[in-house]
């Protein structure tokens, strides 16, 4: 098992971050470390948040992207509603070319159009 502290990781993770730095008014930026990968998590700052959480595991090349809207039960207990998932992407290109279709609304386009579909054609 690769160790999360080693090099390769940590530079992998940095390359991200400095990549995904220029949304950080948009997002509270988050990085947390799991036994088998790590994890970063951007929330957004706005009235209707969103969560997008991309994820490496370290016995993997490659990386997922979920998004979650983000809903108050009695405006005290978050709970999270999955909109948009995407799995495999290679390399760091394809993981912020896949977030800034996101964060410019893909998974919400997607999300309306099933619900629309969900509702009207059944």
């Amino acid at each position: 098992m690769i160790n999360k502290f080693s090099d390769e990781i940590q530079e992998e993770i940095e390359g991200i971050l400095k990549k995904i730095h220029v949304w950080e008014d948009l997002f509270t930026i988050k990085l947390e470390f799991y036994f088998d990968g790590w994890a970063l998590f951007l929330k957004e700052k706005n009235l209707y948040p969103r969560c997008i959480v991309i994820f490496k595991s370290n016995e993997r090349k490659q990386y997922s992207i979920k998004s979650y809207n983000i809903y108050l039960q009695n405006y005290k207990k978050e709970e999270y509603e999955e909109i948009y998932s995407v799995e495999n992407l290679i390399n760091q290109e394809d993981v912020i070319q896949e977030l800034k279709e996101i964060i410019y609304g893909k998974d919400l386009g997607n999300h309306a159009l099933k619900v629309y579909y969900n509702t009207f054609t059944e």
